[in-house]
């Protein structure tokens, strides 16, 4: 299952839920944005991919 959004994301790795991460990296600055992952949250990720576009934006998939 994929899924997009901060609350989201957030709501299923509170519970454990998150196998794999997948974030692309948009080289563009739109006001503040809202962060991924709340304050003080860490985690204990190994990149397992990174992939370039021609536009710019970059996949990194997280395990």
């Amino acid at each position: 299952m994929a899924l997009g959004g901060a609350e989201l994301a957030a709501a299923f790795a509170r519970h454990g839920l998150v196998d794999e991460w997948r974030l692309y990296v948009v080289p563009v600055v739109l006001g503040a944005g809202r962060p991924l992952f709340p304050a003080g949250t860490r985690l204990d990720l190994d990149l397992l991919t990174k992939r370039r576009f021609g536009n710019g934006v970059v996949q990194l998939s997280y395990r």
